[in-house]
C-alpha cells in the first residue's frame, strides 16, 4: 500500500482522508483493546498519547509527520533481513516502547503540549506558556528520545539518569562518589554514548522535571525581605544594615548577608492535579468520602466542611479529564511545635497567659518558682461536687465557667486596635499590658477567610504527649531533675495550707522531704525498670526501649518521642498497676486510654465527646494528687485536644511525626556544613523531581494505591528557620 498521501499538502483531499482512515484501521487492528495510542501528528510528534478519535482529528488538522512512513510505534515491524525497503505488515504483534514510562512523566510535567477535544467536540483553548518552559520541554523530550548509545533499546539518556539519580538519593552517595561511578560507567559503555560525564551535567538534564525554588534576600537582623517593592534596595530601611557583605572591589558579584529559600506552592498544587496519577486522589475528599459518624480524614471534620473558599487563589490548569477548571486553594491550618505556635499565631506561649486557646482567661499562678496552670474544675458541670471542695484542690471553691473561646473576627478586631513594633533584632520588644500576650499581627490575617476558620493552628499532639510523659514518669519515679515533686513544691504546699501529708518533715533544725505517696519506693522502681527492660516488641513496632533503661541509676535516658508514645499507651498502665496506690493508678490508666483513642487512625464523634469528659476528670484527679508545680502548660493544653479532633479529624494528619522524619532525612543530605540550608533545599528539589518520576512509574506498574494515602497540605514552621511548605502525598 502506497503511503505517499502522507506528503500531500492538501489535507482535505480524498487521498489524504482515505489514508487517515487506513492508518486508524491499522492502529486498531494491531493494538486491540487500546483506547489511547501515540499521536503521529506534527505537533504531538509521537510523544503524546491521545484517544483514537482525537488522533484522527489531529492528523486532519496538523498533518502527519512526513518522515513517519514506517508505523513501527503503532505495531509495524521491519524485516531487516529483506533486501526490500517495503515494510512487512503481516502477522504483526503489538509492541511497547521501553521508555513509555518516561514519556508519561514528561506528559504529566508538561500537559500543555497536548490538545484535547471536550465532550461537545470543541477544542479546548491551549494553556498559555512561556518560551523558557517550552524550551525545558524540548530538552527533556530530546533526552527521552535519544538512545543512551547507538542500538540501546532499554535506556534512553533520561531513563538512565533517573535510575542513577534514584540510587544516589537512596544510598546517600556524595557528589564525588557519584562522579567517580558515572565516569566508570561512561568508560564501560561504547565510546559514542551520551551519558553525562558528572553529577552537575546530570542535574541539568533533570532540572526540567523539578519545580525549583526562589532565593529571596533578607535583612541580617531579620527586619524585612528584599522582595517585591523592596527588591531594588541595598540597605534595610529599618536598621540601615547593608544588604550585601563587604567584599573586595575586584569581585563582580555581590554576596547577600542572609538568604531565604522559598518553595512556591502554586506550581506544586498544579502538578498534583496535572498528573494523571495523583489527580484522582486529590478529588477523593469530594467524590469518595463516606459521610458517617467515623472521621477518617480532615475532610470529615467540622473545620473542613465549613471552610470559606476565597477567590484570590485562583489557578487555571488542565485536569486529568482534559478540561479547564479553576483551582482554589486555602490554607486550612498550621502544624508546628509549641514555640513555633507563638510565631505563627502571634500569641506568646510563655508567661501567665501561655495557653493560646484560653488566652487571658486561663487560670495560672506562681508556684515553686514558675508559672503553673490549674483550675480545670471550670470544665466540670455547674453542679458537680468537686466544685465545692477546697482543701483537696488549691484551697478555694470553683464557681467560674469554662474560659470563653474567641472567634476569629474578635481576634482580628482586637489585633487591629493594637500597635506593634516592626520586626528585627535591633528593635525593642517591650510589650505594654494592653497587648496581653500578643507579640505581632500574624500574616495569615491578610487572607480574607482566615478569621472565619474554626481552627487556625494545631496543638502538636506528638510534643504534648512527649512532655506529658516526661513530667508524669519523672514524678512517679522521683527522678532527680525530672520530678515536679521538689523541695520548692513542698514549701509551696505549706504556703497554700493544703496537703499537710506532703509538707516538709522537720526534725530540730533540719527539714527533710519524704517520699510522696504518688512516687514509687526504691524496690518498686527497680522492679518497674526491670519490667520495661524485659519487654520485646514486634519488629518495626517500636525501637529497643530496653537500651534507654538504667536500672541501677533508676532512670531513663535517650527516649525519643515515639518511644514515649509507645510507653505511654502500652507499657505504663501495665507496669504501675501493683506498684502505686489505686487512686493514683486509675487516672494514669485513664490518661493512657485517652491518648490511645485520640491518636487512632479513625475517630468517632461519640468517642471524642467522651474523651472531652474523660480528660477533665483526669486533670481534676491529678490536681488532688500532685502538687501545683506538676501542671505545666503542656499538661493544661490536653483539655483542648478532643475539641480540636472534632474540628480537624484524625491526629495522624496533624502532628509532627512525618515532618520530623522528613527533616531528619533531609539533614543527612548536608554536605556543606557552613551552609546547611542550601544543601537541604538542593536535596529536596532533587528528591522532589525523582519522587515525581517514581510516583509516575510506580503508578503504571502498580495500579492499586492505599486508601489511606490521601493528600493534604500542611505548613511547617520552626523557630529560626525559613518558611517551608510540605506536601504530604
Amino acid at each position: 500500500m502506497s503511503r505517499r498521501w502522507i506528503q500531500n499538502p492538501n489535507r482535505c483531499a480524498d487521498e489524504y482522508l482515505d489514508g487517515i482512515e487506513d492508518f486508524i484501521e491499522f492502529a486498531r487492528r494491531h493494538n486491540p483493546g487500546a483506547t489511547r495510542i501515540r499521536c503521529p501528528c506534527r505537533r504531538c510528534n509521537n510523544t503524546l498519547f491521545e484517544s483514537i478519535e482525537n488522533v484522527g482529528f489531529h492528523l486532519v488538522r496538523n498533518g502527519m509527520i512526513e518522515t513517519y512512513s514506517i508505523w513501527n510505534l503503532h505495531g509495524e515491524q521491519v524485516d531487516h533481513a529483506s533486501s526490500s525497503n517495503a515494510p512487512r505488515v503481516d502477522n504483526v504483534e503489538p509492541i511497547g516502547d521501553p521508555n513509555d514510562q518516561v514519556m508519561g512523566i514528561i506528559q504529566d510535567a508538561f500537559p500543555f503540549a497536548s490538545t484535547n477535544i471536550n465532550q461537545e467536540g470543541e477544542e479546548d483553548l491551549p494553556t498559555p506558556i512561556d518560551s523558557a518552559e517550552f524550551e525545558q520541554y524540548e530538552k527533556l523530550l530530546k533526552n527521552a528520545n535519544q538512545e543512551l548509545y547507538p542500538g540501546c533499546e532499554n535506556f534512553s539518556v533520561l531513563t538512565a539518569i533517573v535510575e542513577l539519580m534514584h540510587g544516589k538519593i537512596k544510598y546517600r552517595m556524595s557528589n564525588l562518589c557519584f562522579d567517580y561511578f558515572l565516569g566508570v560507567f561512561k568508560r564501560m559503555l561504547p565510546t559514542d554514548n551520551c551519558l553525562p560525564k558528572d553529577h552537575k551535567h546530570a542535574q541539568k538534564v533533570l532540572h526540567g522535571l523539578g519545580l525549583g525554588y526562589e532565593k529571596i534576600h533578607a535583612c541580617k537582623n531579620n527586619c524585612m525581605l528584599f522582595y517585591k517593592e523592596h527588591e531594588t534596595l541595598d540597605t534595610c530601611p529599618i536598621c540601615n544594615e547593608s544588604r550585601f557583605k563587604m567584599t573586595s572591589q575586584n569581585r563582580t558579584t555581590k554576596i547577600p548577608q542572609k538568604v531565604m529559600r522559598y518553595l512556591p506552592l502554586k506550581p506544586r498544587l498544579q502538578r498534583l492535579y496535572m498528573s494523571t496519577h495523583t489527580a484522582t486522589d486529590m478529588r477523593w475528599h469530594k467524590e469518595k468520602r463516606v459521610d458517617d459518624d467515623v472521621m477518617r480524614h480532615p475532610a470529615d471534620g467540622e473545620a473542613w466542611k465549613e471552610v470559606i473558599w476565597g477567590g484570590n487563589w485562583e489557578v487555571i490548569w488542565k485536569e486529568v479529564t482534559g478540561r479547564m477548571f479553576t483551582l482554589r486553594a486555602a490554607v486550612m491550618w498550621t502544624v508546628n511545635d509549641f514555640p513555633a505556635y507563638a510565631m505563627v499565631s502571634g500569641w506568646s506561649t510563655k508567661g501567665y497567659m501561655a495557653c493560646p486557646v484560653c488566652k487571658e482567661d486561663v487560670t495560672s499562678g506562681w508556684h515553686a518558682g514558675k508559672v503553673c496552670y490549674l483550675g480545670h474544675r471550670r470544665w466540670l458541670p455547674w453542679d458537680h461536687e468537686w466544685r465545692e471542695k477546697d482543701k483537696e484542690f488549691d484551697g478555694n471553691t470553683e464557681r467560674r465557667l469554662r474560659p470563653r473561646e474567641w472567634s476569629g473576627d474578635e481576634i482580628l478586631e482586637q489585633l487591629n486596635r493594637l500597635d506593634f513594633a516592626p520586626f528585627g533584632k535591633t528593635v525593642s520588644r517591650t510589650r505594654p499590658s494592653t497587648h496581653l500576650n500578643w507579640t505581632h499581627k500574624p500574616m495569615f490575617f491578610e487572607l480574607p477567610y482566615w478569621s472565619k476558620l474554626k481552627l487556625r493552628h494545631n496543638l502538636d499532639v506528638m510534643h504534648v504527649e512527649k512532655n506529658v510523659f516526661d513530667t508524669l514518669v519523672g514524678t512517679i519515679l522521683d527522678i532527680e531533675g525530672k520530678t515536679k515533686d521538689t523541695i520548692k513544691a513542698r514549701l509551696d504546699l505549706e504556703r497554700m495550707g493544703i496537703r499537710r501529708g506532703l509538707w516538709m518533715n522537720r526534725d530540730s533544725d533540719k527539714a527533710r522531704r519524704d517520699l510522696a505517696f504518688f512516687s514509687m519506693k526504691p524496690n518498686d522502681k527497680k522492679e518497674f525498670l526491670k519490667f520495661v527492660s524485659s519487654v520485646k516488641f514486634p519488629d518495626g513496632y517500636a525501637s529497643n526501649i530496653a537500651r534507654c533503661v538504667n536500672v541501677d541509676g533508676g532512670k531513663f535516658t535517650g527516649l525519643k518521642s515515639h518511644d514515649c508514645h509507645v510507653f505511654m499507651q502500652r507499657l505504663l498502665p501495665v507496669g504501675i498497676r501493683h506498684l502505686l496506690p489505686e487512686d493514683v493508678v486509675k487516672p494514669i490508666m485513664l490518661l493512657s486510654r485517652f491518648f490511645s483513642q485520640l491518636t487512632a487512625k479513625t475517630l468517632r464523634r461519640t468517642d471524642m465527646f467522651q474523651l472531652r469528659h474523660d480528660i477533665v476528670q483526669v486533670l481534676c484527679k491529678f490536681e488532688m494528687i500532685f502538687p501545683p508545680a506538676f501542671f505545666t502548660s503542656m499538661i493544661h493544653v490536653m483539655v483542648h485536644l478532643p475539641e480540636e479532633a472534632l474540628l480537624a479529624g484524625p491526629v495522624n494528619y496533624r502532628w509532627m511525626y512525618p515532618i520530623e522524619r522528613l527533616l531528619g532525612e533531609l539533614k543527612k543530605s548536608v554536605r556543606n556544613r557552613a551552609k546547611p540550608e542550601g544543601s537541604i533545599i538542593e536535596a529536596w528539589v532533587q528528591y522532589e523531581s525523582l519522587t515525581f518520576c517514581g510516583m509516575t512509574v510506580g503508578a503504571k506498574n502498580h495500579q492499586h494505591r492505599s486508601s489511606t494515602n490521601r493528600s493534604i497540605i500542611t505548613f511547617y514552621f520552626e523557630p529560626s528557620k525559613s518558611f517551608t511548605p510540605f506536601l504530604n502525598l
